[in-house]
């Protein structure tokens, strides 16, 4: 039931029929009785700064979800970008800050990296391979050098998009050895695959699954299969795994405290969900 006191949080990104958001976050608001609700927002490029600009004039926004094309272009609006921010370039949650101030911050690595956590994977000292440097590569890269651990690999098959990632990673967290190398994961603790790769049955591995050793966790961001070929082998490997999925239900706790509400467990999410 959307009152005169409900408060908003607008999803803003185009197309809006894919957009999932609605059907986590709403249900959970319900069954709380938390009188707020996510509302979907299909804006194009060329209004959206107008767009950001018209909701923040709104006295009962919470905040705003970006998604795609939105989620680089809204950082040069920001007025204050967390650390993943700045080093990934890309934002996707808006909340009002001190004096009105546009505070953005960035939650796919965040998602992922309490999903590690959640399934049991140690960060601290660990030796991480992250097989792609784009946004959501970036995001998971930035997560985990905040979570410790202690070295970083980068690869991406684009010239030049590790290196600058890492050189990205220096500035924040000029403890942190990070470089970039290639997708053989001999020798890591964690091996992340930040690539589509897996979103089609005929693709290719990222990686030679052969190299993996079984003590070596493996994480997929591809969304959509539970069980992706490179978690199938990694598993048959003796590998400890974990889904893309995880990573959606494992932020959106995160984005609750960003937005200062209630916030809960993704399993309870899960439970809850209407997808």
């Amino acid at each position: 039931m959307i009152r005169g006191t409900t408060r908003l949080i607008a999803h803003i990104g185009h197309p809006t029929h894919t957009f999932q958001s609605p059907m986590i976050y709403n249900p959970y608001f319900e069954a709380e009785g938390i009188d707020a609700v996510v509302v979907p927002m299909d804006c194009r490029t060329e209004p959206f700064a107008a767009l950001l600009k018209a909701v923040f004039s709104l006295d009962n926004l919470v905040g705003a979800l970006i998604t795609m094309p939105h989620k680089v272009p809204v950082v040069s609006l920001l007025d204050e970008a967390s650390a993943a921010v700045r080093i990934a370039g890309a934002c996707n949650a808006v909340r009002r800050g001190d004096g009105g101030r546009l505070v953005g911050d960035l939650f796919d690595g965040e998602g992922f990296v309490r999903g590690l956590r959640r399934n049991g994977c140690a960060l601290a000292g660990a030796r991480a391979l992250v097989v792609g440097a784009g946004g959501v590569g970036s995001a998971i890269a930035a997560s985990l050098a905040a979570a410790g651990v202690a070295s970083l690999v980068l690869f991406d098959a684009r010239d030049g998009a590790a290196e600058a990632l890492a050189a990205r990673l220096r500035v924040h967290h000029p403890v942190l050895e990070v470089g970039a190398g290639n997708a053989d994961p001999a020798g890591f603790d964690l091996v992340v695959n930040a690539t589509p790769l897996g979103m089609n049955e005929q693709d290719a591995l990222p990686l030679d699954t052969s190299r993996l050793d079984p003590r070596t966790f493996v994480g997929d961001v591809v969304l959509g299969r539970e069980a992706t070929p490179l978690l199938q082998a990694a598993a048959a490997r003796g590998c400890r795994t974990q889904a893309g999925a995880e990573m959606l239900f494992e932020q959106i706790p995160a984005y609750l405290e960003f937005f200062g509400l209630p916030t809960t467990t993704p399993e309870r999410l899960r439970a809850l969900a209407r997808l």
